[in-house]
């Protein structure tokens, strides 16, 4: 079977990274990732990134700062007709991105969280980098700013998928190959992998069902003496609290259990993970999360109370998030 162009990169990078055992799987994990009958909008995502104009070979390439940007000299024509074809692929919600002299500003300043643990991670440079549930992309375009040799993105939206390829399409090869997606969940990584250096999960754990055989997953993908960099939402309390909201938590109908800091952290450590430790606990505020042109569905202000910003709209505390560091035994 041909390998299609936007997968040509990947497939490369599975067989430089020596990831054999994979590799023989990623054409099913493809082809039911970007199932156009499981997903009726993907042929219009897909035509969206097609129709992209050949852009200039002359391009200012940054993916190590808050907004990832690519400035190159785009007559008003051209910048105006991809304006519209990104727009196609809304909403946007993981960013900032400037592209072309377009400015995206999505849903989630994903920077600011960035700010808030990129001083604690291991140094990224030369790293195996596996970003779990990676959105569109952006903090894996920042670990290849910081150095990353290999960053897989994982997520099964093929929205993502097709937001990743457009910004792709702008930064070129500027980051040398080093930054791939793969439209899967994590459940389509080989058990026992134990091949990355970093593992990043943000915002996937309260969505699981079963939280602990979600970390397992993740230590399983890690090294030995690899680094786990776990970020989710929390409560307030002691090692014993753990909320299990009902049908929905701030409108979202698939949260499961929100631990507090401390109980996760034992979560952790009963799945073996050593040298765990908080090393950010935020409320997230209405100016990190919102509605923007580039999103224009309700967001974070319409699922707090109106009368009490402290409270989700069905009475559970406001969305808290914490990030835990800790690492695989060697």
């Amino acid at each position: 079977m041909p390998i299609a162009p936007e997968h040509r990169d990947l497939y490369q990078a599975f067989l430089d990274q020596g990831l054999d055992t994979w590799l023989a799987r990623l054409p099913d994990q493809l082809a039911r990732g970007l199932d156009r009958q499981r997903y009726g909008d993907l042929p219009a995502w897909e035509k969206a990134v097609a129709k992209l104009p050949a852009l200039p070979a002359d391009r200012r390439v940054e993916l190590n700062a808050d907004t990832v940007s690519v400035d190159m000299d785009l007559n008003d024509s051209r910048r105006r007709q991809c304006q519209a074809l990104l727009g196609k692929l809304a909403p946007w919600r993981k960013g900032p991105y400037r592209l072309g002299g377009i400015t995206i500003d999505t849903e989630w300043r994903s920077d600011w969280k960035w700010q808030r643990l990129a001083p604690h991670l291991a140094p990224l440079n030369e790293r195996r980098v596996l970003d779990v549930g990676g959105g569109n992309g952006y903090h894996a375009w920042r670990m290849a700013g910081q150095g990353a040799d290999f960053v897989l993105v994982i997520d099964p939206s093929p929205r993502f998928f097709w937001q990743f390829r457009a910004v792709r399409h702008f930064v070129g090869d500027a980051d040398g190959g080093r930054t791939n997606f793969l439209p899967v969940g994590i459940e389509a990584v080989p058990e026992s992998l134990g091949v990355f250096d970093t593992v990043f999960s943000m915002g996937v754990l309260y969505h699981r069902p079963s939280p602990l055989e979600h970390i397992q997953q993740l230590k399983e993908a890690l090294r030995p003496g690899g680094e786990l960099v776990l970020e989710t939402l929390v409560v307030e309390g002691d090692a014993t609290t753990v909320l299990l909201p009902g049908s929905r938590y701030a409108a979202m109908p698939n949260v499961y259990f929100l631990p507090s800091s401390a109980a996760l952290c034992q979560w952790l450590e009963r799945c073996g993970l050593i040298n765990v430790r908080v090393v950010d606990e935020a409320i997230t505020t209405t100016q990190e999360q919102r509605a923007t042109e580039w999103m224009t569905f309700q967001s974070l202000a319409d699922f707090l109370d109106p009368d009490d910003p402290t409270r989700t709209r069905e009475g559970y505390p406001a969305p808290r998030r914490a990030v835990i560091i800790a690492n695989r035994p060697r």
